[in-house]
């Protein structure tokens, strides 16, 4: 859990530094800056979806996933969990929203193929190489988010280390498992694929509850089994 503890502290720091620098930052950068953010989590969304290779299990496992989440209302929880801090913490500049930016922080942090691959070598392995390198990463994001959306990209640190504990315990139970490399590629490429609606929703093209999809991550070792005994991929 090394890992996810230094993850988890850099986002603090990030966040931190951000809300440091935020008030000498015109509104029209910090827009700017949003837009920059939005398409580089688009990217890094496609990048990350290209390395999966059946289609079928990504398919099976989002439509399940997301009806799952959806039932469940993950997303809602989610902005609850960002309404309770707001209604303890007051908007900074009256602008932002601590739920916006819990939202966003919690999901940018948590989803995607470095989170995934990272979260499973450290259960399995011991090997946190991923999970700091995403570390010094999630440092700088923070920081811009922050600057940005404000106080609630702090509050985002809670569920990274819960998210991504619950990954790497999952990981060092599961063991061999998930030590299937095409498996970790069809993990990675469902995550990816929820990172894409992330930048989506951050560019304000749309309003997606990305939130609802994460069941879709832990379906795909289930799904990616049971499809394993039929040879059909497309």
């Amino acid at each position: 859990m090394i890992g996810v503890i230094v993850n988890t502290l850099t986002v603090i720091i990030g966040s931190a530094v951000g809300l440091l620098l935020r008030r000498g930052i015109p509104e029209r950068v910090s827009k700017a800056a949003m837009v920059a953010i939005g398409l580089c989590t688009l990217y890094i969304g496609i990048d990350g979806a290209l390395s999966g290779e059946n289609t079928i299990v990504l398919i099976v496992s989002m439509v399940l996933g997301t009806i799952i989440g959806t039932f469940l209302d993950i997303d809602g929880a989610l902005s609850r969990t960002g309404a309770f801090f707001e209604r303890r913490f007051s908007r900074d500049d009256g602008k932002t929203s601590i739920a916006e930016g819990f939202m966003t922080g919690s999901l940018l942090f948590c989803v995607g193929a470095m989170t995934v691959v990272g979260s499973l070598n450290s259960g399995l392995s011991g090997d946190h190489t991923l999970i700091f390198t995403k570390s010094v990463l999630d440092l700088i994001s923070s920081c811009m988010l922050a600057s940005t959306l404000g106080i609630g990209v702090m509050f985002a640190a809670i569920f990274v280390f819960v998210f991504q504990g619950a990954l790497v315990l999952c990981a060092s139970l599961l063991g061999g498992l998930l030590s299937d490399v095409a498996l970790v590629s069809e993990i990675t490429c469902a995550g990816s694929v929820i990172i894409m609606g992330l930048g989506l929703n951050i560019l304000g093209i749309s309003k997606i509850k990305v939130a609802n999809m994460l069941p879709a991550i832990f379906l795909v070792p289930l799904i990616y089994f049971l499809f394993g005994l039929i040879p059909i991929t497309l």
